[in-house]
């Protein structure tokens, strides 16, 4: 949502270059730090914390209840939007909607954005996409754009949450953990229902991370547990290479949405594969652009149990 990769990846941004709910476009640029400039080896307190996200978020992933969804006999074809589908000229400045256009008629499923571009800015149109949606009867889940937070943000949130705010690192994972209950907000308003949030970790032009891995992975740690105390089970929207590129080795283990680029089917299908593994989580949607629509597959038995994952309207 650059050139090692030569992606052009558009999950939400059908097209767009420049979006990023979610748009992997290859290895991320990084910003000057704006917390610290320190190494990223991980410290023991930062790998005990982490040890206990992954643990709430299988938790969260193997207690939520599948709704009654029959099973599919093979992989489901869906797709995903966000404020790219808008019509045009709403959103932030830096996130103005595209008008693109909605999922093909052959879509089972739609993921849902939530955020306008960084964290604490609601798509603009969410209501209106989550009726488009209903309307269908489809199948319906969420994603969600982590974002690091701006200088305003990190003094309005950092001492917010289940974090002691004392440390820059609880300081970021307070406002990650803020991010994430914004985002539940803002499906509850829209009526949006899920079982399930992908928190999308990329790059986000104009709203850049710090150059400090163990930092962004800190405000992705406190999303994750927002998602996960709000009574969600989560999984992670990504590559390979540009999860390394923002929160280096972070391994959270939670399910996967793999994206794979201005591409095909095929090549969508490949990265359900063992060679893309992004945290150590199964692969469940794979993503792909095409005709100007972001669309996506289910890999392995995902079609079995599509409960675990949506919600039917």
């Amino acid at each position: 949502m650059l050139p090692l990769l030569v992606l052009v990846l558009v999950a939400g941004c059908s097209g767009a270059p420049e979006a990023d709910d979610p748009d992997p476009t290859g290895t991320p640029s990084v910003s000057p730090p704006s917390v610290s400039s320190s190494p990223t080896a991980v410290p023991p307190a930062v790998e005990s914390e982490r040890e206990d996200l992954a643990d709430l978020a299988e938790k969260a992933a193997t207690e939520a209840p599948s709704a009654t969804v029959a099973p599919y006999p093979a992989p489901v074809l869906g797709g995903d939007i966000s404020w790219p589908q808008c019509p045009k000229g709403l959103g932030i400045p830096e996130k103005r909607t595209l008008g693109m256009p909605m999922p093909l008629p052959q879509a089972r499923y739609v993921v849902v954005g939530l955020t306008n571009g960084p964290g604490f800015h609601v798509n603009p149109c969410l209501a209106d996409q989550v009726a488009w949606v209903r309307e269908r009867r489809l199948l319906v889940s969420a994603y969600a754009v982590a974002s690091f937070p701006q200088g305003d943000e990190l003094a309005r949130y950092g001492q917010d949450g289940p974090y002691d705010g004392g440390s820059k690192l609880d300081a970021l994972r307070n406002v990650g953990y803020q991010q994430a209950l914004f985002n539940v907000a803002s499906m509850k308003d829209a009526r949006l229902q899920t079982p399930f949030v992908w928190v999308d970790v990329e790059p986000v032009p104009d709203f850049p991370w710090s150059s400090d891995l163990v930092a962004n992975a800190a405000v992705v740690e406190g999303a994750a547990r927002g998602y996960v105390d709000g009574g969600y089970a989560i999984g992670v929207y990504s590559t390979p290479a540009l999860w390394e590129g923002v929160v280096g080795g972070l391994e959270l283990g939670v399910p996967e949405w793999r994206a794979a680029g201005e591409t095909s089917r095929a090549e969508a299908e490949s990265r359900c594969g063992d060679d893309w593994v992004i945290q150590g989580g199964p692969a469940v949607l794979a993503q792909w652009v095409e005709a100007d629509r972001d669309q996506n597959i289910t890999c392995g038995e995902a079609h079995l149990d599509l409960g675990a994952w949506f919600h039917q309207y």
